[in-house]
Formats: C-alpha cells, structure tokens, sequence
C-alpha cells in the first residue's frame, strides 16, 4: 500500500509538472532536449530513414523510447513525444528509490523523506518534462541500486538478472551506466556466495557497450567513433582549443573540479539539503548503508572525473566565467543527498520523524534554485528568436515537394517549429546523398531551397554555386541576432541546366 501511494503521488506530480511546463512553451529550451526529439524523428521521418539516423555520439535507447510518440506530427512539435517517456521514467525512479530506502530503513517516514528531497527537486521536475536524457538514466540506476539491495538482503538470481537489466539499459542511456558496471560487478563478487554471480550480471550489462562499439564501428569504420569522431566532446573541445577557448574549468585539475561540481550540487539542492546530508552520510553509515552509500557516490564521481579529463564542461553563474552550462549534471548527486537526508530522519524519535519528513522534504524544495531551468532560458534566448523568425518564414515560402539543402543540428528546430517534415531536407544524416552533393552541387544540388548557418558546408556549396555556370540561388532572407550564428535562407532562382541528348546523325 506505501508503495502504491508513492508511485500515485509520483504520477500526479510528474503529470502536473510536465504540463505546466508544456504551458509555459519550456518544454523544448534545452538544445539538447531539441536534439534528441529530432533524433528520434528522422529514424521514420527523413529522406533516408532507418536505423543509420540513430547516429554515434548520444545513446540510442532515450530516443528509442520517444519512437511510439514522435510519429504524432503534433506531440512531435510540442514536444511532448519526447517528455512523456521522461516523465514515466521520473516516476520509476522514484518507485525505486522509495522501495529502496524502504528496504533498507525499514522506516516508512525516512523513506518519504527521501523521497520527497528526491522528488520535490525543482530542476528534475523541469528535466523530467523535457526530452532530456537525466530522467532515463535515473530510472536505470534506481532500478540497479533496488536490485543490488534485493540481492544483499535475498541472494536471489532474480535480483541479479534485475540488476543486469537495469544497467543495460543504463549503457544505452548514458556513458555513466558505462562506468557504474564494474563497481557492481564488484559487488557481486564480493558479496555473493557463487562467484557465477558476478558473470551472469556482467554477460547482461556488457551487452549494451558491446553492442554500441559494434555499432560505431559497422556504422563509421571506427568503434570509438563516438569517443574520439568529429562530433565526439573530445574533439569538439580540442577544437575548441585551438581557436584558443580558455581549458574548461577542472582540466587537469582535481581541487577545481570538486570545487565546481560541489558548488553546482549545493546550487541545484539548495543549501539545506546539502547540509543535512552531510550530517546524514554517518547516520547512513551506522545505518550499515556502505554499499549504497558507494553505489550512489558513483555518478558524481563520474561527473569529477570527467571534468579532471577536460572533456566535460560545467559552467555555473557564481564561479568563472560566470555563465550557465550542464548545471544539471550537479543532479547526478540527488539520489545520494536524498537517501542521506532519509537516512538522518531515522535517527530521529518515531514521534517526531512523519512531521519531520514532510518539513525537511518541503524545506529542501523550496531552498533549491530552479539553475537547470534558468539555464535553459538563458542559453536558448537567442537561438529561439532565430528559430521563430526563420520558421515563421518558411511556413509561409515553403511548398511541399520543393525540398531544402541544410544542416540538422540547431537548424532542425526549424523544421518542426514551421510543421515542415525532415524527410523534406537533404542534409548530413542522408550521408550518401548529402557529402557528394556539398562536394558537387554543380551536379547534384536539386533542393529549391537551402538553409544555412554562415560558413558551414551547405553555405560553402552554395557560394561555390555563384560563380559556376549552374543552378543560382539567391538570397531570400538573412537573420541575425546578436552573439548567434547567422542564419541565411536561400531559394533556387535559375534551375540545372539541361543536358542535351547526344545527335545519333
């Protein structure tokens, strides 16, 4: 029956926060929410669709789980195709987390108290009504961390197939399900009384890696393709680097990166939380919690390493350089902060720990600062103003039919805001037809239409265009908003010339 409640209360708040979102128009501010919806779109809608439009560096199985939704042309607009299955998954984390606490505290107000720290947080309440990837992942670990505690308190086979489920799905959601495996591998053959264990929960989990590996080097000729292609982090900041962009904040440097992320962590739980799960990492501890204490530390861990490597950055308004990027990789550490606030309510007398739970669950939310959100209008403002005013245009000009040369990207908002479908754009993931055609448009340009970002290919292959004796395109419409790349449409004005049949006479 606790269950029940949690998992109805978890419902109707992840349903009341989607939609006020979805009111709002926030649903989409996240580049990146933008970019997975579109991901998962072109696999049914492009001009080449199929399994090639998954791609390389993201992981496939956030935009698998959007596939049944984003066909909608309507959900796919609004957005909602991809924050319907973050929000499911918001509440399966939550279920798990609570079953967790529960079987571990054996304490029905600590369990709450973790959970509503866990699930009244104001930046995962943005995320999970957004198509952003946090959500998912979170459903994976807490579905692994339920199952690892099952297999202490059972041995049962069932807990280690759970668990090996669990994370791979989280290798396909994100790389940090990448890093948690071998730690709970370790688990098994450590606490495990057959050593068969440990292989069964790795021959499950390495499936996910194995098969991404596979994929990149199937789909590019290279297995690491998504670590080290041109589209990877690693190179976009060694390119970075050489236009001489400042190293990120922590690159090589361990002091700076825990400084940042524990900054960014206190920022997006607030100060409240911060504190009290400090003081609760040793009621925990008394707690004989040591194992999900390590397990929940992991993706934090992951975070500092990744920022000590240099090819993660994290950016938050009171450090240098004073701006907002990835603030919510700080909610990597909520799970751990809620399971130890829980943790110190059970140390609490019985008489006082229900008020309590609810008093510390409402405190925490509302000393937590909406960062995720804020960075989202921040970050977004000026690619929302080019996006409406290019879509706004093209909704008007366009015909179906006429076809548009592009990049995807950024640009790709532009053609779900404007109602135009992808399977209208030639661009780079049709790779068989668009690499020729950017290399000869003289040949191969058909498209009425091109849309640019000023200096990329499609833009280079119409200027080459100009002084050639083929299809002209001219300039329809420059946008330009400050600080933002200039957008330029193009319509084709003189088509192809025709070639003339050879004279057999």
């Amino acid at each position: 029956m606790k269950f029940a409640i949690a998992v109805v209360a978890l419902a109707v708040l992840s349903a009341a926060s989607t939609l006020f979102v979805l009111h709002n128009e926030w649903t989409l501010y996240y580049g990146d929410a933008d970019a997975h919806l579109n991901i998962a779109r072109r696999i049914i809608d492009a001009r080449t669709p199929g399994y090639e439009q998954i791609g390389t560096v993201w992981l496939p199985l956030p935009h698998v789980l959007m596939l049944p939704l984003v066909r909608r042309d309507d959900l796919w607009r609004n957005g909602l195709a991809g924050a319907i299955p973050s929000s499911i998954c918001f509440v399966l984390a939550g279920a798990f987390f609570f079953a967790a606490a529960l079987s571990l505290f054996r304490s029905t107000a600590a369990a709450w108290a973790g959970l509503g720290v866990f699930a009244l947080n104001p930046n995962l309440l943005y995320l999970q009504a957004t198509p952003m990837t946090e959500p998912v992942l979170l459903a994976c670990l807490m579905a692994l961390f339920y199952a690892t505690v099952r297999f202490r308190q059972t041995q049962s086979w069932w807990a280690v197939t759970g668990a090996g489920l669990a994370a791979l799905a989280a290798t396909l959601t994100r790389y940090e399900g990448w890093f948690v495996v071998p730690f709970v591998a370790g688990f098994f053959l450590l606490r495990a009384k057959k050593r068969t264990t440990a292989i069964l929960f790795l021959t499950i989990a390495m499936l996910g890696p194995l098969y991404w590996l596979a994929h990149n080097w199937w789909s590019y000729g290279n297995p690491l393709e998504f670590y080290n292609g041109p589209y990877s982090a690693k190179a976009i900041y060694e390119r970075a680097l050489e236009h001489h962009v400042p190293p990120y904040p922590g690159d090589h440097d361990w002091l700076a990166a825990v400084w940042y992320f524990a900054t960014a962590v206190r920022l997006t739980m607030g100060w409240l939380a911060f504190v009290l799960a400090a003081a609760g990492i040793w009621a925990a501890w008394k707690r004989k919690a040591g194992w999900p204490i390590l397990f929940l530390l992991l993706p934090p861990a992951f975070y500092v390493w990744s920022m000590h490597s240099g090819s993660t950055p994290l950016y938050i308004p009171v450090l240098w350089p004073n701006s907002y990027y990835n603030t919510r990789y700080a909610l990597s550490a909520l799970p751990l902060i809620a399971f130890c606030v829980g943790a110190l309510v059970f140390w609490l007398p019985s008489r006082r720990r229900a008020w309590s739970a609810a008093a510390i669950s409402v405190a925490c939310a509302i000393a937590a600062s909406p960062i995720c959100w804020k960075e989202s209008v921040v970050n977004s403002q000026g690619r929302r103003a080019w996006t409406q005013q290019a879509a706004l245009y093209l909704a008007a000009e366009y015909r179906t039919g006429a076809g548009i040369f592009t990049s995807l990207g950024d640009l790709a908002a532009i053609y779900r805001e404007a109602g135009i479908p992808l399977r209208e754009t030639l661009n780079e993931g049709n790779r068989p037809l668009f690499l020729p055609t950017t290399r000869q448009p003289l040949l191969l340009l058909h498209e009425e239409w091109a849309v640019a970002m000023a200096g990329d290919p499609v833009a280079s292959a119409i200027e080459r265009l100009s002084v050639q004796s083929g299809p002209k395109y001219e300039l329809m419409k420059t946008i330009v908003v400050k600080a933002q790349p200039v957008i330029q449409i193009y319509r084709r004005t003189q088509p192809p010339p025709v070639l003339e049949e050879p004279d057999d006479q």
